[in-house]
Formats: C-alpha cells, structure tokens, sequence
C-alpha cells in the first residue's frame, strides 16, 4: 500500500513540519532585528490609550545599544582563509571558491544576521558551468532552516528548506533539500503566506524539467552558521537576554522627556493678587524675561515651585548601560561614549571580555563556515584531507603598531617563523602569499642579504 502524502519523512510532511519551523524561527528574528535597528515593534511599559498622547515623545526615546553590542562583536570577527589537513598555509583553491562567490565580504553579512537571530546559512550547490567553481549562497534565517537528525547533537543534516515569496506570480515558493533529492514546491493560488493559518503546497514545475532531481553533493547543502549555540538548542541571539534592559532604558528617557515638558521649567505661583483692578478690568499676570509684574496690594506675594530634577534618570540610565556592558561583555566606553586618563594596558583590560567572547563566538561559527567550505570543494573535485580544516580569523584584539612591532620582534628571537609573524602582525593571506613571493624575487638578486637572514633567524652569526 502507497504512503500517504503527509506520511512521516516523506517530502510534504519535510514541508509542513520546516515551514511550521521557519514561522517560528522567523518571528523571534524579527523581534530581535526590530530591537537591532532601534525600533522596538511595541513599547510594553506604555498603556495604550496614552500612545498616541505621547507619540511625539516617543520618537525621541530611540537610544539603540542593541546595535552597538552586536556591530562591536561582529565587527571583529573576519575570515581570512582556511587551512587543510597539515598544510601550514591557507588553503589558495579553497579561498579561491570563497572569493568567486564574495564571501570575502558576504560572510559578514552572514555573522551579522547570525548574531542579530542566531542563525543564519550558506547553500552550496554545483556550477554546471565552471566545476571548480561551485555556488555557495548567503541565506537569510527567515527564508531558510535547518532540521536534524534526532540523536547527533546537532551534526547530520536531515532536511533543509529554503522558501521566498515571489512578486511575479503572488505565490510563495519553496525548495526542499534532502540527502537524495531535491523537491520544488509552490503554493496554490489561493494560499498566501500570512493570511492563511497553513498554506497547501503543490509540485512547482520548473522550465520543464523533472522534479523531484537528484541531489548531486548526497548531503543536505543547506549549512547553518550558528551564534553561540545550545546543544539541544541551537544559536542564540547575542542580544536575546537584554533587550529587556533596553526597554528599561526607553522607560527612563521617556520619564525624563515627559518631565522635561511638564516638570522641568518652574512653575510661578502668586497670592493675593487682585482679580481686578481700579478700573474693575480682570487682571492677568503676564510673565516674560522682559517684564515686571507688580501689585499695589501689601499682602500679596509671588514666587514659584523648584523645577523637577532629571539627574536621578541619567543615573537611571547609566546603570542600565551598565548592566548591559557587564552582561554582553562589551566595553563600557563604547556604551557610555567616555574615556579619559586611560593608558593602553587599561584600555586592554577594558576590552579582554569583549575579545574572548569574539574569539569563542569564532570557533562556532567557523564551524559553520568550514562546513560550507568543505562541501564545495567536495564538489569542486578538490576532496582531500578536509576533515581536519582549520578557518583562520583576523586577530581580535587591536594594539597599537609600537605595541605590536615590540612584540613580534620578540617573538622573532624565540624562533616563531616569518609567515607566523606576518600573520600576527595583520596581513592577510593573500599579502602573505604576496610577500612571500617579493622575499624569493629578493633573495634571488641578493643570495648574500638571503643567507645574512637565515644567520639571524637561526640566532648565529655572519661571518
């Protein structure tokens, strides 16, 4: 007897159950996005007959930390090649596929949106064009997810899904990536994504061809570029445990600006002012800068309340920056904007948190990218001993050049190779490469500076 189509592990039950997945992965993405931007989908502290009284007020209560925690860490954090097996050298046809596919740049994009949600992916698919060059994708975590298989702690891929509304056409489109095959499906006509609790899927006819294909790499090319993540859970957004001290914070300014409109400018007050005067006109009391106001009348007698102080909200605020500080490990400075009579080794103090979080951030999602780039060479023809690649990060830690030459050249008495030191100093792979190859030309017009070298670096003398 056939399954039934919505029979377990069979493609259009992989369908419903991903795109049930994705919902929901989506909507904690734009929650934690909206938070990124500064703009908050709801202000929870505010009732709601008094928003629009203070929408005006609310405009300026804006003071986005949430991107400043996330740009400081992501920001640091770049891919500067891969290495291979035991090769002590980034890997060039490795680093070739990842530039043909600008992931030189791309990737950042990747981390950003991984560390905004805690997801994100690369899918990887062949280049019937050019075999050497195989595809490999950035994917947004609210067009792609991942599940898999139960009991591999989050290893073996099982199924992916990559799904995108199409403008043309009105239909929501989906691909499903399994071990053997890949499945194309559309929605009917009639089922548009959010306005219907669960749309139905139909086979999507492509130019022709006939679905379902053959997956060609027998491995599910959707890779997950996770943030920090869970073993059961997966990614973690860098921002999820704070956000409700950012509201915190929006609470307060919207505190101060309201007292600042209707409690910080003093208000004047007067006692046995007339109501008329001898004409028996009403009487007002006119106050500006430039006038005076007077009374014939002994008793009475003017003043005014003492205005509303706003310190105790800055200092409000200050310390729920500084929780923030303290809780994503990002610098105070950034955060408070202030820095005065601090030497370098405070400053380095001040900012080792922030480099140790971005240094474990780096090896979970290198991670990711190795996957990535492990599965285009496997479909590039490339192959090998990949099982033991190694990304390579850009050093996190920022020093100054005089800090920086003083160490290297220390390092270089004790033996650390030149490419190493190159590598410390900055220079990216393709400057070493570059370099290495100006040093042979150099060596080659002057064997006496080239062996003058090697006596230095073995510690000896020239004779």
């Amino acid at each position: 007897m056939p399954a039934q189509p919505d029979a377990p592990l069979t493609p259009m039950w992989w369908v419903k159950r991903l795109y049930k997945q994705l919902l929901v992965q989506r909507d904690h993405f734009e929650l934690m996005d909206a938070y990124y931007r500064g703009a908050p989908a709801s202000v929870p502290w505010l009732p709601e007959q008094a928003r629009r009284e203070f929408s005006r007020l609310l405009k300026l209560t804006k003071s986005n930390y949430m991107g400043l925690v996330v740009d400081s860490m992501v920001e640091r954090m770049i891919v500067d090649g891969f290495r291979v097996g035991d090769n002590a050298e980034a890997d060039k046809p490795t680093w070739d596929i990842w530039q043909a596919n600008n992931l030189d740049a791309g990737f950042d994009q990747v981390l950003l949106e991984s560390a905004i949600g805690g997801s994100a992916f690369l899918l990887v698919a062949p280049n019937t064009d050019r075999v050497e060059r195989p595809f490999i994708f950035t994917e947004h975590p609210t067009q792609a997810t991942v599940e898999y298989e139960p009991g591999t702690s989050r290893r073996v891929r099982a199924a992916g899904l990559k799904l995108w509304a199409d403008d043309w056409t009105g239909r929501t489109f989906a691909t499903l990536y399994l071990p053997e095959k890949i499945y194309k499906f559309q929605t009917d006509k009639k089922s548009v994504i959010g306005e219907v609790a669960e749309p139905r899927w139909e086979p999507r006819p492509v130019r022709g061809e006939a679905w379902p294909a053959p997956n060609p790499l027998g491995e599910v090319p959707l890779v997950e570029i996770a943030n920090n993540p869970r073993m059961l859970g997966g990614g973690v957004s860098e921002i999820a445990d704070v956000v409700s001290i950012q509201d915190r914070i929006s609470k307060t300014l919207a505190d101060r600006l309201m007292t600042q409109d209707f409690g910080a400018f003093p208000q004047k007050w007067a006692i046995g002012f007339p109501d008329e005067d001898a004409d028996g006109n009403k009487t007002e009391i006119d106050v500006g800068r430039n006038r005076m106001v007077t009374s014939e009348m002994a008793e009475t007698k003017f003043g005014q309340f003492d205005a509303a102080p706003l310190d105790p909200y800055s200092a409000a605020k200050r310390e729920d920056v500084k929780d923030i500080a303290s809780r994503t490990r990002t610098p105070a400075q950034y955060l408070l904007g202030e820095m005065s009579n601090v030497n370098g080794e405070t400053l380095k103090a001040s900012e080792s948190g922030l480099v140790s979080k971005v240094r474990q951030r780096s090896r979970t999602s290198g991670e990711g990218a190795e996957a990535g780039a492990r599965l285009a060479r496997r479909t590039a023809g490339l192959g090998g001993d990949d099982e033991s690649m190694e990304t390579i990060w850009k050093n996190p830690e920022f020093r100054t050049e005089g800090e920086l030459v003083d160490a290297l050249v220390k390092m270089s008495t004790l033996g650390v190779p030149q490419e190493a030191l190159w590598e410390r100093w900055g220079a990216s792979q393709v400057e070493i490469r570059r370099w290495k190859t100006m040093l042979e030309e150099q060596d080659a017009r002057d064997p006496v500076a080239a062996l003058a070298r090697e006596q230095a670096a073995a510690g000896g003398n020239v004779v």
